[in-house]
């Protein structure tokens, strides 16, 4: 599309950069004196850039009608907003009145002393002297027609009379002060006038009280109301949907309609597409709203005029002027086809003093901060949107906009999503884009609000700032008690004796209890000393030893969410930072949706586990933590030991007679259990009980026997009975080919057990069969035979997720290959987590899923 400015094209002062901010600036009295700039005092030029409005042409009508002795309204108040176009809408009177041949009478209350009186100034001008009017008391009526009635057709244009009285107050008149006197002279003025034929009073007052100074001015301000209210007409000479027209006209010398149009309908066209255009707003409506402000957005002159145009020192027009000019002056080399609230520049300084005047030179760092410097947080979200839109500048467009959106002079502040949109996308992109930017721009600016459904800026920080202020100043030695703190309810109970960041092998006891060392890194070298000494001398009981350590993967996220969880906590308990509600309820809110997470945390920074083996020792990955898992970290340590069998909590007794008596005739039971302590790699048995118990089946069982060593020969004294077990030095476990029964003479009849269609029958013995060795030799050949497929299914039990994943270990062990289908009903997820939570972390486990 054609660029702005080729079709609406600037004046030739701002095309030329020869911009002066007082051009803006209407001054009746220097106009009256031929001053100033040539905008005002030339009556051409001056109607040239005006755009005379209904209310304005109604007003040059009734006095041209009054001027010409046709009747009319003798006198009549102009009131309008501050900046609202009193001052302009006079200096058109003045010209008008000399071009129907009419003498103006100009009076302006702060260019007039307050030894001035309004009827001397009066006289001076008819007269060119002050010789019949004069004194500090008001003449009267009488001497006021003598001279008026022989000086018509005039016009007396009064401003700023508000600003006169106030001075007048000061001045002694006898028992009165001028300020009555002046009050008692409108009234005869107003009277006199409406029996001249050829005459007119105008003047200005503003249209509420945000100018006054105090309760003196409104108390003056209600007598001048009542005194020319009674004979005054009041003329407002610019309604509010004129104001896009006065502010074109002023701006640009020509405007292509045609052109107009085909920017305005390509815009509608993309507007109804992306659903941008105002709710409860017709798209006709909007449209003839558009190419009335063209080059504008209608929104640009709405919040310039409604918004920034009710802070009480803020001229509407005239401030809406200075800063529409200086924004062309800056896009004119720019091929945009429209101009919105987004091409606002804030880095330009003009631009940035105009509205820095109005709302605090302190917003000048917050600018620059969040959006207009180089490391500004909207720049780094321009480059975070990705290269398609890193030359929109779409980020620092909707910070822009937001920003001019942020300001009034009543309580009204903030932007709607749909406003933003509207504003700050380009008809090159998808709208939905800026909504991007907004949810980046949350984490990234430091002064960005949101309240209400509305995006605004505060001079107030907001939670992002305060908490990056909190956490870069949390010290390291309060992060590691937090941290200590969370292991040390993490291991809590359990199997292990637990010893936390302890790296002297000498505080670590050589004894056969399980031990779980936690060190705060994975150093070789140390994790080799703790299994293999205890200070000085040689740690005996080193296969009783686990270590824990944390992934240094994980480190560094895992330290900012303890300093951002610390952080929270102090904001919370600084009673010298002034929260809002929302921001108090909503530290308290992250606060308690974090501090579930910090035992997650610590299980997944914790993760790898040290186990001593022959030669040094080996890593077990806990992996990432399971979803909703409430176990223990030390629980969880200890299952996982049990699951890959270096903790057994049971034996098999045919795993000893095979292990340990397939070479032997026999082995001390103290020393088998010696070999489970102290021998780094060997299977590690929960506790003495595990051997002794899987000791006294074996015997039971025949599959060996106990006895013990006399004189270096074996001699068997418990087989296929319960022993006693001792663990004595001279204890032994035998061959059960080699043992000898203790009471062979203890024969018992025999009894064969046949299974026929599940029925038990005994039959009489014909042969002597021990109908336990039967027993033992059936549980025998059970054992050797195998299964070479396993096809289970069965619904999960509550809470017995990690008792099933144990057998399913034991399974890998012995399977090449085995798979799991997972079947979920009575139930529901939600799809966020559905995929973050489950299909994301078997993704990280390298697990392909059948589809």
């Amino acid at each position: 599309m054609n660029a702005f400015h080729s079709i609406a094209v600037p004046h030739k002062d701002i095309l030329e950069g020869r911009l002066r901010m007082d051009i803006f600036a209407a001054d009746l009295w220097d106009a009256y004196h031929n001053r100033g700039s040539v905008e005002y005092k030339d009556a051409s030029t001056f109607f040239q850039k005006t755009y005379i409005t209904q209310g304005l042409h109604n007003l040059v009508g009734i006095i041209q009608n009054r001027i010409n002795g046709k009747g009319g309204d003798p006198t009549i108040q102009i009131q309008t907003p501050f900046g609202g176009g009193k001052t302009h809408s006079l200096i058109a009177l003045m010209h008008k009145a000399r071009e129907w041949g009419a003498t103006p009478i100009v009076i302006v209350g702060t260019e007039s002393s307050s030894k001035d009186t309004l009827w001397g100034i009066i006289e001076t001008q008819l007269t060119g002297k002050n010789e019949y009017l004069t004194g500090l008391t008001s003449p009267g009526k009488d001497k006021l027609k003598s001279l008026l009635s022989r000086h018509q057709p005039f016009v007396i244009l009064i401003d700023e009379l508000l600003e006169y009285i106030v001075k007048a107050a000061g001045e002694r008149v006898g028992e009165s002060t001028l300020a009555a006197q002046t009050v008692a002279f409108l009234q005869e003025l107003s009277e006199t006038i409406s029996t001249l034929e050829k005459s007119c009073l105008v003047l200005t007052l503003p249209s509420s009280l945000m100018e006054h100074y105090d309760q003196t001015t409104e108390k003056l301000y209600s007598q001048i109301q009542r005194v020319v209210g009674r004979v005054e007409k009041i003329y407002t000479p610019v309604s509010e949907t004129e104001i896009s027209k006065v502010i074109r006209q002023r701006l640009f010398s020509s405007i292509d309609l045609q052109k107009v149009k085909s920017v305005v309908n390509d815009f509608m066209v993309y507007a109804q597409k992306e659903s941008i255009l105002p709710i409860g707003t017709e798209p006709t409506e909007y449209r003839d709203r558009f190419i009335d402000s063209y080059p504008f957005l209608p929104e640009v002159l709405d919040v310039l005029y409604h918004r920034w145009g009710s802070f009480p020192n803020f001229q509407r027009t005239r401030g809406v002027l200075r800063l529409l000019s200086l924004v062309i002056s800056i896009l004119k080399d720019q091929s945009i086809p429209y101009i919105t609230l987004a091409d606002f520049n804030l880095a330009n300084g003009e631009i940035r003093q105009e509205l820095l005047k109005h709302i605090g030179t302190e917003y000048n760092s917050i600018i620059a901060q969040d959006i207009t410097d180089s490391d500004a947080g909207s720049k780094k979200v321009d480059i975070n949107l990705g290269d398609s839109y890193k030359g929109l500048k779409l980020a620092t467009r909707t910070a822009t906009t937001i920003f001019m959106y942020s300001f009034s002079g009543g309580t009204e502040k903030g932007a709607t999503l749909n406003e933003i949109k509207r504003s700050a996308t380009t008809l090159d992109n998808p709208s939905s884009v800026v909504a991007e930017a907004i949810e980046q721009l949350k984490n990234k600016l430091f002064y960005f609000q949101f309240q209400n459904d509305k995006y605004f800026f505060s001079n107030q920080p907001n939670l992002n700032r305060i908490i990056l202020t909190k956490t870069e100043n949390i010290k390291e030695e309060d992060v590691s008690k937090l941290e200590y703190q969370l292991l040390k309810e993490s291991v809590t109970g359990g199997d292990f004796k637990v010893y936390i960041w302890q790296e002297d092998p000498s505080s670590i006891p050589d004894t056969e209890e399980f031990k779980l060392v936690i060190l705060q890194n994975e150093n070789k070298d140390v994790i080799e000393s703790i299994i293999k000494s205890k200070g000085t001398s040689v740690r005996v009981n080193c296969n009783t030893i686990f270590l824990l350590f944390p992934s240094e993967n994980e480190r560094i996220g895992f330290k900012n969410r303890l300093k951002r969880y610390l952080a929270y906590k102090s904001i919370e308990k600084d009673t010298t930072i002034n929260l809002s509600e929302i921001q108090l309820k909503e530290i308290k809110s992250e606060i308690k949706k974090i501090e579930p997470e910090l035992k997650e945390s610590i299980r997944r920074f914790y993760r790898y586990i040290a186990v001593p083996t022959k030669d040094s020792y080996k890593k077990i990955d806990l992996g990432i933590p399971t979803y909703g898992d409430q176990k223990s970290l030390v629980n969880e340590i200890y299952d996982r030991l049990r699951s890959e069998n270096e903790i057994l909590e049971n034996m098999v007794p045919i795993v000893i007679k095979e292990k340990y008596l397939s070479n032997k005739d026999y082995v001390h039971t103290k020393k088998l259990l010696d070999t489970f302590y102290r021998i780094p790699g060997e299977p590690r048995i929960k506790d003495k009980y595990t051997l002794q118990k899987a000791i006294s089946d074996g015997v039971l069982k025949g599959i060996f026997g106990l006895g013990e060593l006399d004189a270096d020969i074996p001699r068997c004294i418990y087989i296929k009975e319960k022993p006693e077990i001792g663990f004595s030095d001279n204890e032994i476990i035998i061959k059960e080919n080699l043992c000898v029964k203790k009471h062979e003479e203890d024969k018992r009849p025999q009894v064969i057990i046949k299974v026929e269609e599940n029925v038990i029958k005994e039959t009489s013995p014909s042969k002597s069969f021990d109908t336990q060795a039967i027993a033992e030799t059936k549980e025998l050949n059970e054992y050797e035979t195998v299964e070479k497929n396993i096809n289970l299914s069965f619904k999960i039990p509550k809470g017995k997720v990690s008792d099933i994943f144990r057998i399913v270990n034991l399974i890998q062990t012995q399977f090449e290959s085995v798979y799991i289908d997972i079947k979920a009903t009575d139930g529901s997820m939600s799809k966020q987590d559905y995929q973050n939570k489950i299909i994301e972390a078997l993704q990280q486990l390298n697990i392909e899923i059948d589809k």
